[in-house]
């Protein structure tokens, strides 16, 4: 899947696109589609990992260490193709701080067994920030929370 033109829609529809894209791309999408969703000094952070969650708390900081990230968590089989898993977000509310940068909170769900008998292992909070970058809304940060 490759990166569509940034249309001149309202932004919080970008937005959200956004968030659901990130989602969508976790799950069947190429490394290198996924990570052209997140600006080149994003930081990706997930410090509260719970008994549910596969993963331990890690920061990582810029594109080339999220895609690390994200190739480690596909050859552990925890997300991705052929995982049988899904990311689901949901209840995305945003605030802009300015023209070219906005924040926002939103609920995700975590499903396993999605071809047998899906169930949901995790969920919680992500809290994002999102930067316009030569036209563009990106993802500049992401905190995951569970719970």
């Amino acid at each position: 899947m490759s990166r569509t033109p940034c249309p001149p829609e309202c932004p919080s529809e970008v937005i959200r696109s956004l968030v659901a894209r990130v989602a969508h791309l976790a799950d069947e999408g190429s490394i290198d589609d996924y990570v052209q969703l997140y600006t080149e000094d994003a930081v990706w952070e997930m410090t509260s990992a719970g008994p549910s969650v596969a993963i331990g708390p890690q920061i990582v900081e810029g594109r080339r260490a999220i895609a690390e990230g994200v190739r480690r968590r596909r050859a552990d089989g925890i997300a991705g193709p052929g995982t049988a898993t899904r990311h689901v977000s949901s209840c995305v509310s945003i605030d802009f701080d300015s023209e070219d940068s906005a924040s926002a909170q939103s609920v995700w769900q975590f499903f396993v067994d999605t071809t047998t008998a899906p169930r949901l292992s995790s969920m919680g909070t992500y809290r994002d920030v999102f930067r316009k970058v030569d036209g563009c809304w990106l993802l500049a940060k992401r905190s995951i929370t569970t719970g």
